[in-house]
């Protein structure tokens, strides 16, 4: 099942493969004044489906991940980023979380809310 997004502006859309299973809600200052709810995929699953120059991309602290939003109205899109299941960067399996509040046509809230604590943990 195919999910499409788009931001408010429409000008940077992208599509997953599938329906999330949870979301996660970080508690680092990024996402929480980001307000995003992260849903995480491999970047096979994950397709841009507007111009990569309509994205614009932040890196902060380590520079280890590419935080993506709409270059014209500034939506947070998605995010590249190693997978850091086990505390560590793991550059040889990258994931792309998405900013699952820009999926079209879909019910967030029946999908199981994760939080995490990045306040704290990094």
């Amino acid at each position: 099942m195919t999910i499409k997004a788009s931001c408010h502006c429409r000008a940077t859309t992208f599509e997953v493969s599938e329906a999330p299973l949870t979301v996660t809600q970080c508690t680092c200052s990024f996402c929480s004044k980001r307000g995003s709810l992260w849903a995480y995929y491999t970047p096979s699953q994950f397709k841009l489906t507007s111009p990569l120059k309509n994205v614009s991309f932040y890196r902060w602290g380590s520079k280890t991940i590419k935080h993506g939003f709409c270059a014209t109205c500034g939506c947070g899109t998605f995010t590249e980023t190693p997978d850091w299941s086990t505390g560590k960067p793991d550059f040889d399996n990258p994931k792309i979380s998405v900013n699952s509040r820009l999926f079209d046509d879909f019910d967030l809230d029946q999908v199981e809310l994760v939080v995490i604590d990045g306040k704290n943990l990094w």
